[in-house]
């Protein structure tokens, strides 16, 4: 985690404003997260399908065996969170490299509207902090201005851990498949999943 956040701002912090920012440098930036970004989306996948596999050994088996595959599902649970939670500021970061190349690409033409000597000026932080909340991939030139004008007040939402209820939900997952009252798979995918953090996060 802390490598990420600090490479943030050290984006800023080596050149100060967004003027002296390299582009090679940026673009050299944007390869090695996507890297890094493909290879946490694998990990997370992996972590994923042991969980769902080990839900299945859970079916039939004795208490016992449940209680020991909660505690392994349970420790799976965590690694595979403290995982989304690098690859969500990984995530930031690639938002913010890729809007800062775009930004660079276009200093001729912001210069002409006046909006580059208005960024040049804004505060490392805070514009670091707006460019990660927006995405200018893609967008027509008027669309990236209005962009940049409106961006620099809202508030990213930390991501939230639950409470421990994991081994409660699990044993009742069980219990639910072995008494036919609910489908193994889609039961698993409820329990076990967490496509549903992940997979809206496109690179």
């Amino acid at each position: 985690m802390e490598v990420f956040e600090m490479g943030i701002r050290d984006i800023f912090g080596r050149k100060n404003t967004v003027e002296k920012l390299s582009l090679r440098e940026l673009q050299a930036e944007e390869i090695r997260l996507k890297n890094r970004l493909e290879r946490l989306k694998k990990d997370l996948n992996q972590i994923e399908k042991k969980k769902k596999q080990l839900f299945q050994e859970g079916i039939g088996a004795d208490k016992l065996k449940k209680k020991m595959l909660a505690q392994e599902i349970k420790s799976l649970d965590m690694e595979q969170k403290l995982k989304l939670k690098d690859f969500t500021m990984a995530q930031k970061q690639y938002t913010l490299v890729k809007n800062l190349i775009i930004v660079k690409k276009y200093e001729k033409e912001l210069r002409k509207v006046g909006l580059w000597e208005k960024l040049s000026k804004v505060e490392p932080e805070q514009l670091e902090q707006a460019l990660i909340k927006i995405n200018l991939d893609g967008k027509e030139f008027d669309e990236m201005v209005e962009g940049l004008n409106r961006v620099f007040e809202m508030e990213i939402a930390e991501f939230e851990e639950g409470e421990d209820e994991t081994e409660r939900e699990l044993m009742k997952a069980w219990s639910q498949v072995e008494a036919g009252e609910a489908d193994v798979e889609e039961v698993a995918e409820k329990v076990v999943s967490l496509d549903k953090d992940t997979e809206e996060e496109e690179l």
